[in-house]
Order: C-alpha cells, then structure tokens, then sequence
C-alpha cells in the first residue's frame, strides 16, 4: 500500500523496539484459543507488533481519563467514569476477531486494575428475516444491513456510563441473530467494539460509530490475499465447523465440494469484495493505527497517524 503522509511508518523491526519486554503472557497453545480460524498469528508478532501497542494504549488511555477529570473541574462538575473505546475495523476474513481478543487479554493481563470487554458489530446486524423483508439478503455486511440506530443508541449508554447494557448476539453457527441472547456491557474502563463498520460514515447518520470510538485500529491487507484466506477459512471449516448438523452451512458442506468452493468464490466477487472496496477500504486513512499484512498473516508494516 501507499504510505499516507499522515502517518508514522514504522517496519515491525523497527516497532519492537518502542516497548522491550523479556516475556509474552501467553503459551503457543493460549495464543491458539485466541487467534480466529485459520489466522497465522505467532507469540514473536505479540511480543513484537502488540504488546507494544497494548502499552501505547495505556498512554491513550492515561491521558484521556486525565482530560475527562479536567474537563469535570473545569465545569465544576462531579468527575465521573468515561469508558475508553476501542475501535477495530478491516475486511472480512483478515484478521480483526484475532486482533481483538488479543488486545482484550493482554490490556486485562499488563493492567489489571482495569475492566476491559469486547463486542463485535455483528450484533447489530439485522436478523435474517428482516434482511429478507427490506431484501438486501445479499447486502449482508454492507452498511444498510446494520440496525445503526440500535447500534449507536448502544454506544451512547455505555459513554454515558449506565449499568448492564445490552448488546445483541450474532451467530456465525446459525448465520442469523440470536433470539433474547445478549452480551452485558457494564462500565467498563475500556470497551473494544470490532466490525468492519467501526470506521464508516453512514449517509443517513448524523452520529456514527466512530464518533464514540476514542482510539482506532484498521488491519490492512492486499485483496488478492484477503480472498486467499476467506477461500482457505471457508475450505477448513467445511471439514470442520460445517459438519455440525445446526450450522447453517451443514448441507453445503455435503454437497459437491467444487461446487461449493466455486460459491464461496462468487460470494466474494459479487458481495464481499465490493463491500472491502466502496465500504471498508476507504475508511483506512480515518484510523489511528493500521496494521499491514502480507503473506501467511506476517504483519510487516504498522502505520501510526501523526495528528
């Protein structure tokens, strides 16, 4: 990709060396329950690409919760408790769940005075039968698939600092919303919310997601490589996830196997590609940090904007 002038560019060899650290709180098998399917993710990239990002954002946060106190004094007002919220976005299949968790498990390990959670955007998609209803079933991940009034109405009860905030629960399993099931948000001192809409600006919002989010994250990627590892994701779950009789793939995953590769291939021509390219890969240059990839998940790039 070609390197924004807003940014700091930065080798991975170059950006181990802002934060040294002699042990990784993790083992290659606690790694492996972390990182999403079929992510190449190595206990070397933690120690050297995140751990150093983990304690960048302690000074984020450091500072932000010394600007909330100060901003409280300055209005004479009863300083209170603002969540610091974590935006993770980039395309389908790169690595944004692996990137999330791992960011969740580690500020809970280096700081753990503070209360960290994660949510996924997913949530708020809109469930199946009302997808059918508007009929952009094949929009599914495109911004108008996305309940966003829900979406920010979340966001701005857990800014404001209110007790158990519901979040709605999506099903990778069923590919569909799960019925009266939800993830309790509850004043957290850091909130990290991944999707691939964390970044983008709805043309019928005046309020968007990223207006709450207080340090974002885009991992970035060549196309070509992206629909290598969708098509190699969706290959091993057919051997493996897809053979449980509730997934929603289960009969697919019977059928003809070229025949069902080839569909995976046209679902991402025809849907998820043109999503990465009008929708998700023009948010890049609003995130704070972007993380590169390039073969076999090997991050070789991390990009930090200078103002």
């Amino acid at each position: 990709m070609a390197n924004p002038i807003n940014y700091y560019t930065f080798k991975k060899d170059e950006w181990k060396n802002f934060y040294h650290t002699k042990s990784v709180p993790l083992t290659k098998e606690s790694l492996k329950q972390i990182k999403a399917f079929n992510d190449q993710i190595s206990l070397q990239d933690v120690k050297d690409v995140y751990i150093p990002i983990v304690h960048l954002l302690d000074l984020c946060t450091q500072n932000f919760n010394e600007w909330q106190k100060t901003k409280t004094q300055f209005l004479d007002k009863e300083n209170r408790k603002v969540p610091f919220i974590i935006g993770i976005s980039g395309s389908v299949a790169v690595g944004k769940s692996t990137t999330a968790r791992l960011l969740e498990v580690l500020l809970s390990h280096f700081f753990p005075e503070k209360k960290v959670q994660l949510i996924t955007t997913d949530g708020f998609l809109y469930n199946t039968k009302e997808l059918e209803r508007r009929g952009i079933m094949q929009q599914k991940g495109f911004p108008e698939s996305y309940d966003m009034k829900a979406l920010i109405n979340f966001l701005n009860e857990v800014k404001s600092g209110q007790h158990n905030v519901k979040a709605p629960v999506y099903s990778h399993e069923v590919y569909d919303i799960i019925p009266n099931r939800y993830d309790i948000i509850d004043r957290p001192d850091i909130l990290i919310i991944e999707g691939i809409n964390t970044l983008q600006l709805p043309s019928n919002q005046q309020i968007y997601v990223s207006d709450f989010t207080d340090f974002s994250i885009y991992i970035d990627a060549a196309d070509d490589l992206i629909e290598k590892w969708y098509l190699d994701r969706f290959k091993k779950l057919m051997d493996t996830a897809f053979q449980n009789p509730s997934n929603h793939y289960y009969e697919l995953a019977h059928s003809n196997r070229d025949k069902a590769v080839q569909m995976a291939k046209d679902v991402w021509q025809s849907i998820n590609l043109p999503n990465l390219k009008e929708n998700i890969k023009p948010t890049r240059t609003r995130a704070d940090l972007i993380i590169h990839k390039g073969e076999e998940h090997r991050i070789d790039n991390i990009l930090l904007r200078k103002y």
